[in-house]
């Protein structure tokens, strides 16, 4: 079983579509795949239209419910919803060793599951941690954009401190480039502005970015995956496949 988070320091930058999409993706190559949703916003459970009131995340992280136990099938695929509880998890998870208790709780998955895929909140906090110390390896979700670029400054401070202490073997996959505009010379310098903290975390840009593109909000309404949303024929649809591709290859 490999684990798989999602991570961005800001919001708003398809970092839940990508997430969704990686499911949704690595299931129809025949891979065994579950989500989790760690982001008390519920955005990936609601898109997947899983259950957020009963067997949540956080009742995985309480023992509550088992992993397996909370794993729901929906028509994008399984997941582990989110509850909006989760936003108070620092007064409610306590005690020493907290952050350990998302990777050891999700062990059993890796009996049914080839990939786990968490989506996690926009900042640095407890369950950020714990998905970083459960984790395998890291897709850092950012925009093209000036915000995204520092924001990255701060969340690079933080998977250092993870690599260099409870987690030395968490891999930085790359940094994946989202609502590109491909048209505007701006987005094209920003772009190479991301090498320098790829560097940094000794990892890649992405050769694949995701254009910018109205049928992930379509998609989104709909409660369908982009594979299945009008027929996978969107740009959005492509990248993401071709993403995907790109990421198995550098297994």
């Amino acid at each position: 079983m490999k684990v798989i988070t999602v991570i961005s320091s800001k919001g708003g930058v398809a970092k839940t579509t990508t997430a969704a999409a990686l499911i949704a993706g690595l299931t129809s190559k025949g891979f065994k795949t579950v989500g989790i949703d760690l982001d008390s916003q519920r955005n990936l459970s609601m898109t997947m239209q899983a259950d957020t009131k009963h067997k949540t995340a956080l009742g995985v992280l309480t023992n509550q419910c088992t992993a397996l136990e909370a794993i729901q099938h929906t028509e994008q695929g399984d997941i582990i919803a989110a509850g909006k509880e989760l936003a108070a998890i620092d007064s409610i998870l306590t005690g020493k060793g907290r952050e350990n208790r998302l990777k050891e709780a999700i062990q059993p998955l890796g009996k049914r599951y080839k990939y786990v895929v968490i989506d996690t909140p926009p900042n640095v906090g407890t369950l950020v941690l714990s998905a970083l110390i459960a984790s395998h390896s890291i897709i850092i979700a950012a925009e093209a954009d000036i915000y995204s670029r520092t924001a990255l400054e701060d969340l690079t401070e933080n998977i250092q401190a993870i690599q260099d202490g409870i987690n030395p073997k968490l891999k930085i996959e790359g940094i994946l480039l989202t609502r590109y505009n491909g048209r505007a010379n701006l987005t094209k310098y920003l772009r190479e502005e991301f090498n320098e903290p790829a560097a940094e975390l000794k990892t890649k840009v992405f050769d694949t970015v995701i254009r910018e593109c109205i049928a992930v909000k379509e998609a989104h309404l709909m409660r369908q995956s982009l594979f299945d949303y009008e027929g996978g024929k969107s740009n959005a649809a492509a990248d993401y496949t071709a993403f995907i591709d790109e990421l198995l290859k550098g297994k």
